[in-house]
């Protein structure tokens, strides 16, 4: 097995490191974790994704991840709101291109089809808006 990222979104970073104690919401004060997405993409390379297939960053300049939590079963870590806010203002020839790119990088399991890489942006692209929406920052948790 692999390890699981648990993408959310949180006011702060206290709030943040809070989520894998309860991983109840309503125990929270807001719906942290129910709008979030499960993944087994690593939040680097969620990172370096947006950063160098929309924006166009060099890949040495993509700012690192902040981390919050680190315990022996599971860790929390912070994204640059880099990552995601660049994807509320694209379109779909935006989407689409960095799909395309995305999908010709070899990973550990080879190269990605263009179409699922398309539909996990727009899943990002709608967690960027509900992010936005409710003026939390993202946020990652990495369990084995």
């Amino acid at each position: 097995m692999g390890v699981t990222y648990k993408y959310f979104g949180a006011p702060d970073g206290a709030t943040a490191a809070r989520v894998p104690i309860s991983m109840r919401p309503e125990e929270l004060g807001g719906d942290e974790l129910g709008h979030g997405m499960f993944t087994r993409i690593k939040p680097e390379t969620m990172a370096a994704m947006v950063l160098t297939g929309i924006e166009g960053i060099p890949l040495h300049k993509v700012p690192p991840l902040e981390l919050v939590v680190l315990r022996s079963d599971y860790a929390v870590v912070k994204l640059p709101m880099a990552v995601v806010d660049p994807l509320r203002g694209i379109g779909e020839e935006s989407v689409g291109a960095a799909a395309f790119i995305w999908s010709t990088v070899p990973d550990r399991g080879g190269p990605r089809d263009a179409f699922d890489v398309y539909q996990l942006l727009h899943e990002w692209q709608d967690f960027s808006h509900r992010l936005h929406e409710a003026g939390h920052q993202p946020y990652c948790l990495v369990w084995p």
